[in-house]
């Protein structure tokens, strides 16, 4: 034996066996006896051999083990949102059950910035996940689709090309949109997610609606319109976290001829509202009604607990990773859309008197 590193061949031969059977005590797959597996793998422990060179491994196979995971935002924020956490929690679980790595690659956070990262274009990756939908003619769906790489789409709208995981937000905003009406409210502003790439903010004009190019963005004013409310104002954020809600908040709620109520298209944007009507000693639901769209638990809100639309966060995510998974068997999954549910909380109550 030399000195240099050992090989499989040299496990093999320790073992008393053929290289194939060798590498396959390794890979866990194929005929190969409980026994046979033992001893190859106490040659390699014998030996020091460590496992086959994964780079090796991924050159005969054609496949890198990587997916890559396109969020569409900066990291810092994404991973300030407990819903792009739990989403991604849910899908690296799944993967990682298959021996998936994960690339995480973020969005432009200027406008002035390529909307494709290089990352896109180059890296190596088996499939792709586009983390929050594709708007109309998305480039970097786009790119992917020149170079091939089966993907699926998060809240996106289906493709015969894609493979798309979403919820039913269009129905259960219109179920959260109804809750406020039924409730008297007829005075309804809107705080939305961003329209599109410029992530603009503040007041918009109502026939900007129609030119949203994000798909959730415009599932959410649809659902609205759904539920019986054509917002009296709608406030544009460039993201969904707490200071760009209490920002709207201040925007909407700070004047003689307020809303009655605020909904929402994220549950991190409605805590900033709260806060902000906290802030300027309005009452909630007393003086306005504020209700989010996710679900997510915020005791840090106490003693507020939000009116939301609950969405199922981490099985979106598993049901994105078993549809990378069928991808990769080279199947093509319907598309999955999850229910959602309406959870009437304390920050909602009648129009005031």
């Amino acid at each position: 034996m030399s000195s240099q590193r050992p090989t499989l061949a040299d496990v093999a031969a320790t073992a008393g066996v053929s290289v194939s059977t060798a590498s396959l005590a390794f890979s866990g797959a194929g005929p190969i006896a409980a026994s046979t597996r033992e001893r190859v793998l106490a040659a390699a422990t014998e030996l020091g051999y460590s496992g086959p060179n994964p780079l090796g491994r991924q050159l005969r196979s054609g496949r890198s083990g990587i997916v890559g995971v396109v969020v569409g935002d900066a990291l810092r924020r994404s991973f300030r949102d407990p819903v792009s956490i739990q989403v991604l929690d849910g899908l690296v679980g799944t993967l990682g059950e298959m021996n998936l790595g994960v690339l995480l690659i973020p969005g432009p956070t200027d406008p002035a910035e390529p909307p494709v990262d290089p990352l896109v274009l180059s890296a190596a990756m088996d499939v792709a996940v586009l983390l929050w939908g594709s708007g109309v003619e998305d480039p970097v769906l786009g790119a992917l689709r020149r170079r091939g790489v089966p993907t699926v789409v998060v809240e996106g709208v289906p493709e015969p090309d894609v493979a798309t995981v979403g919820i039913d937000d269009r129905a259960g905003m219109a179920d959260a949109a109804r809750h406020l009406v039924d409730l008297g409210h007829r005075r309804i502003a809107c705080v939305s997610l961003p329209f599109d790439r410029a992530r603009g903010e503040g007041i918009v004009a109502p026939e900007r609606v129609g030119e949203a190019v994000w798909q959730v963005t415009r599932r959410r004013f649809e659902g609205m319109r759904d539920g019986g409310v054509e917002p009296v104002e709608i406030y544009e954020t460039p993201a969904s976290l707490v200071e760009h809600g209490a920002a709207a908040g201040r925007a909407l709620l700070d004047r003689p001829d307020r809303p009655t109520a605020v909904l929402c298209q994220s549950d991190l944007l409605a805590s900033g509202v709260v806060l902000a009507a906290r802030e300027l000693g309005l009452a909630v639901p007393g003086d306005v009604s504020v209700a989010g769209f996710d679900g997510l638990d915020l005791p840090w809100l106490a003693p507020d607990v939000l009116t939301t639309v609950a969405q199922p966060l981490a099985e979106k995510g598993a049901q994105v990773g078993r549809a990378v998974a069928q991808l990769l068997e080279g199947n093509h999954p319907d598309p999955v859309v999850l229910p959602v549910e309406l959870r009437v909380g304390t920050t909602t109550g009648p129009v005031p008197a």
